[in-house]
């Protein structure tokens, strides 16, 4: 896969390169590119999240037994 990009933006990508430890612009191109799908996969368990129907509240009960299952049996 070949990108052109105007001057300006690969002076850019040059300087993101350069400064942030980069070997090439394809190792910022991928970490652009795997950020954006993390974002994009935490936006849809969000939107998930809201259209979804309330749970129990988390209250200090709810906390109590959180920490009880992990505790360490004897």
């Amino acid at each position: 896969m070949n990108i052109s990009l105007p001057e300006k933006l690969k002076a850019f990508v040059d300087e993101q390169v350069a400064g942030r430890g980069y070997g090439t612009s394809s190792e910022y191109v991928r970490e652009l590119i795997r950020r954006e799908q993390d974002r994009q996969h935490l936006r849809r368990l969000l939107l998930d999240g809201a259209e979804s129907a309330p749970g129990a509240p988390a209250d200090s009960d709810y906390f109590e037994e959180l920490r009880a299952r992990a505790r360490p049996t004897a």
